[in-house]
């Protein structure tokens, strides 16, 4: 990724139609260049055919007059003490309306995750999954397999990065606790304190400032710095400032909820604060800022996931802002484009694997021998021959006690559904290669 080229300053534009006699012109095309609906940054923008009768400078220059008007400012300011400000364009708007739609009400979700016998699994699922892809896109390098193994039977951490994974998965959790709570700086450090618990190299740094002397720039490994945040001095009035945005106290207009939380998101990754775990923190402060405002579809949604597989344009959208008079619209559009992929990804997944159990759970329940958690299982271990399952990762799974999710498996074993071992004092239940046939058989001897 490389840091985009810097608009020209729009006093210069200005300067430069008014003594070539083109602003009339320019004026009489600014209706035509209204109706486009992307927002390009100028180091797009540069290589593209201008509307006919500008060329690329006048096109931009009309841009940022359109632009002007609409751009509202917020209490976050840059270095020199410029506000950063945002618009909401139509294709936000499209945007926002979709995520109203489809992650603040219940009346159109689908039932795995209203029905409260199923929806715990998804919970869990989806909450390991946030934590897996926000670690790796800070660096953490093991598998999800790997990652949701350690999770599911809680097994302590092997190295820093599966000590990420599990201080994510913990952070995501303490959010969906604490989601009713005002924005505090407190509540911030502990976020922090949880998202870098025993990964730091100097342990004291876990929910505190970064100190004048230590690392505040942001770069790649070749030298390139893409961001310089504010002086650590600054950072207590800058945190304060930040949680009055959070909490609705400023500005004074009307913020969307969402736009708010991607403001949020994006306020604590510019300042920051942290020695470390910045981006992870910010991502945890969307999250608690959309389930604080009633989406609570979120807890099952996992933005990283998507920002893993396009991680420049999650980092351009940073600069887009930086580079073109702190506008904010550049994140804003990116975010909301995130989000909607992402509730799009869970309504699939969830419609996906209710097609691929209903065939399982019709046989099952048919035989009236299995209870819902039971049957999902089953249908695991059908796509996975040779899965092993302890109660301790049942009882993950489902978010269940202890004695439930012993008594699901060893009625399991018991039936042979499962094939049931000891490792030392621990009981493990293996996915048998002939399932399919065991299953028939169980449905022989019932009668079915």
């Amino acid at each position: 990724m490389r840091i985009p080229q810097t608009p020209p300053k729009i006093d210069d534009l200005l300067s430069e139609v008014a003594n070539s006699g083109r602003m009339a012109k320019i004026f009489s095309l600014l209706p035509t260049v209204k109706t486009q609906r992307q927002y390009l940054h100028w180091e797009k923008l540069r290589h593209f055919t201008p509307p006919e009768g500008l060329t690329n400078r006048e096109w931009w220059l009309a841009m940022k007059l359109l632009r002007r008007d609409a751009l509202k400012p917020i209490d976050l300011k840059d270095k020199a003490g410029v506000p950063f400000q945002f618009a909401v364009p139509d294709v936000v708007m499209e945007q926002l309306h979709q995520i109203d739609l489809g992650a603040g009400g219940v009346a159109s979700l689908p039932e795995p995750i209203t029905n409260p016998q199923t929806r715990d699994r998804y919970l869990v699922s989806s909450l390991m999954e946030e934590a897996i892809t926000s670690s790796q896109l800070e660096g953490a390098a093991t598998t999800r397999e790997v990652a949701r193994e350690m999770i599911r039977t809680g097994r302590k951490p092997r190295d820093t990065s599966e000590q990420m994974i599990l201080n994510n998965f913990a952070t995501m959790q303490y959010i969906r606790e604490v989601k009713e709570f005002p924005l505090s700086p407190a509540l911030v450090f502990e976020i922090h304190r949880l998202v870098t618990d025993n990964t730091l190299e100097d342990y004291s740094a876990a929910g505190r400032f970064r100190k004048p002397d230590e690392k505040r720039v942001v770069g790649d490994d070749f030298g390139e710095v893409f961001h310089e945040p504010p002086p650590a001095g600054e950072l207590p009035e800058r945190l304060a400032a930040m949680c009055a945005f959070a909490n609705g106290e400023s500005p004074g207009y009307f913020v969307h909820p969402a736009v708010r939380a991607i403001l949020l998101h994006f306020w604590l990754a510019y300042d920051h604060p942290f020695v470390d775990g910045n981006g992870r923190t910010a991502r945890a402060l969307f999250y608690w800022a959309m389930l604080h405002r009633g989406y609570w579809l979120f807890e099952f949604i996992s933005i990283s996931n998507i920002l893993r597989k396009a991680p420049a344009k999650y980092g351009r959208s940073f600069l887009y802002t930086e580079t073109d008079d702190n506008d904010l619209t550049y994140f804003l559009i990116a975010q909301t484009q995130v989000i909607d992929q992402a509730v799009g990804e869970l309504y699939g997944y969830i419609f996906r694997k209710t097609a691929e159990l209903h065939e399982v759970e019709l046989r099952m329940r048919a035989l009236e021998l299995f209870n819902h958690r039971q049957v999902e299982i089953i249908g695991h271990a059908l796509k996975h021959p040779g899965q092993r399952y302890t109660i301790a990762s049942h009882q993950m799974s489902h978010n269940v006690v202890y004695q439930t999710a012993r008594t699901d498996l060893l009625d399991l074993g018991e039936r042979g559904v499962l094939e049931m071992r000891k490792k030392g004092k621990q009981l493990v239940f293996i996915a048998p290669k002939d399932l399919s046939a065991r299953l028939r058989k169980l449905e022989k001897e019932s009668g079915a």
